[in-house]
């Protein structure tokens, strides 16, 4: 008697993951395309891939941005940010090009952004950091034209002296 509850605790379990699995399992997808032959469906699948998302690339600033934080005529904090630019694939060695400017550029916007008080208080809440975005974009866009989309903020960190 001691060895059949075991076994009945043993089956209601595997039925019940049984039952469990059949119940959450996913849906199939809809194939409505029955009435396309394969030939299109290729057609379609390249025509899709050949959106400006594709064509996009991301070029990474090689080295980091430190930026000192001043209060009272003093550095209270230092805070390091690594950088990414979103352009067009062909244009990355255009970018690579101009980046000692970029540099430039970015630094003066970021010395700005710390002067007005951006990297003070809860500096990574979203009106910040868009407001820092934009005004990374702007410059970019100043030097190398408007084939910069987007400014990405990779890494961003606040130390506290």
């Amino acid at each position: 008697m001691g060895a059949v509850l075991p076994v009945v605790l043993l089956i209601l379990g595997v039925g019940a993951g049984i039952g469990a699995g059949f119940a959450l399992r996913p849906i199939p997808p809809v194939d409505d395309s029955t009435d396309v032959d394969v030939s299109e469906q290729h057609s379609q699948m390249k025509a899709v891939s050949k959106t400006p998302e594709s064509e996009l690339s991301y070029v990474k600033i090689n080295n980091q941005f430190v930026v000192p934080v001043i209060k009272q005529d003093r550095v209270s904090a230092l805070v390091v940010l690594s950088l990414s630019l979103e352009t067009l694939a062909s244009e990355t060695s255009a970018v690579y090009d101009r980046e000692p400017k970029l540099r430039d550029a970015f630094l003066q916007v970021l010395f700005d952004h710390a002067y007005l008080g951006g990297f003070d208080g809860v500096y990574t809440a979203p009106p910040a950091m868009d407001t820092l975005r934009r005004s990374l974009l702007s410059s970019a866009r100043k030097i190398a034209g408007p084939t910069i989309s987007d400014v990405l903020i990779t890494d961003i960190i606040r130390q506290d002296i």
